[in-house]
């Protein structure tokens, strides 16, 4: 009876680690402490203090995070306390040589990305380099994916919002409806 027990909980056991590492769903409310590496090497903290907003893109539906951008509030853009980072989730499919070469012009485009931030600083009067506060992380392995409760195999556009402490105040799938983003964000405050 005790080995048939024993079987019984081992397989459960390996079933709900499998279950977690192929991305069960985040549950709105639940603390997600974790820590995501960006393309230029900033690690960076789901709770540590800030209130952030995660999209997760793939190479082919990466435009869809210029629209989910413009759904965040221009209150908070430049504002220390909060950091908007995005996931580029490459599905396992980049050859490990070409790695290098693609954080290369990811960070060539967050250069042309914060040059037209400039102009939000400036009207800001903030003197800070923008470029300090663009952040991709380029998941070629699908750590960061299943961190974010997703398959690294999924196409999918998903939007996270987390609170100062990790945890997730809100989650979509695809471009969030007009307005959802900015609540969410003052929710997480």
């Amino acid at each position: 009876m005790m080995p048939r027990l024993l079987q019984m909980f081992s397989a459960a056991l390996l079933f709900a680690t499998h279950c977690a590492a192929e991305g069960a769903e985040l549950q709105r409310g639940s603390q997600y402490p974790f820590t995501l590496r960006d393309v230029d090497g900033n690690n960076l903290a789901t709770a540590d203090g800030h209130v952030t907003i995660i999209t997760v893109v793939t190479r082919e539906n990466e435009e869809q995070a210029r629209a989910i951008a413009a759904g965040v509030p221009r209150r908070v853009v430049g504002d220390p306390r909060y950091r908007y980072i995005t996931v580029v989730n490459f599905q396992r499919r980049l050859s490990p040589i070409f790695r290098g070469i693609t954080n290369g012009i990811i960070r060539r485009r967050l250069d042309a990305e914060a040059k037209e931030l400039q102009s939000t600083y400036t009207a800001k009067q903030l003197t800070r380099d923008p470029r300090r506060d663009v952040f991709v992380v380029a998941d070629f392995d699908g750590s960061a994916i299943t961190h974010l409760g997703l398959t690294p195999e999924s196409s999918e556009v998903a939007v996270f919002v987390f609170d100062r402490e990790g945890k997730l105040i809100e989650r979509w799938t695809g471009v969030p409806p007009p307005g959802a983003l900015a609540r969410a964000i003052a929710a997480a405050e």
